[in-house]
């Protein structure tokens, strides 16, 4: 079992939550990232630096994904795809990508993605804020458990 992150988006609480859990279950952590980044030095985590450009860092993932994985994302292609290769999903406020769910998700971002095409502001998600950082930590908290089991 390993977690993976797609690292360049991903909020620091977030990472720093993981590294986190990674030292106490001696879990295997993989950024993957288009740029460098500073990690802990640890030997269950890891950092992957992929070519620059659009998705290679999810091309990775995807390539290298195993089904008991779990992959932190906010790219919502990206966890189509994961879900796709039955691991599990999950973006940095908590929210587990389902079959349920993933298809209306991906409508509501190609939505989104033509009225920004268009010329129309839609703004971005709000920062990160408390109930997200709480909802996050018992999410992959929860995920954890169940899959390390």
């Amino acid at each position: 079992m390993k977690v993976w992150i797609d690292a360049d988006a991903c909020p620091k609480m977030v990472k720093e939550h993981v590294f986190k859990a990674s030292f106490r279950l001696k879990v295997d952590v993989c950024l993957v990232a288009n740029s460098y980044m500073q990690i802990p030095q640890a030997p269950h985590i890891s950092l992957i630096q992929v070519e620059k450009g659009d998705d290679m860092a999810d091309f990775y993932i995807v390539e290298h994904l195993d089904p008991q994985d779990l992959v932190i994302t906010a790219d919502i292609p990206l966890a189509s795809l994961v879900v796709e290769k039955e691991a599990t999903a999950i973006n940095p406020r908590g929210e587990i990508y389902t079959e349920e769910n993933i298809s209306e998700r991906l409508s509501v971002r190609n939505f989104m993605q033509e009225l920004r095409d268009s010329g129309i502001d839609t703004g971005g998600p709000p920062p990160l804020g408390t109930k997200d950082k709480v909802r996050f930590a018992n999410a992959f908290d929860r995920i954890m458990t169940k899959l390390l089991k």
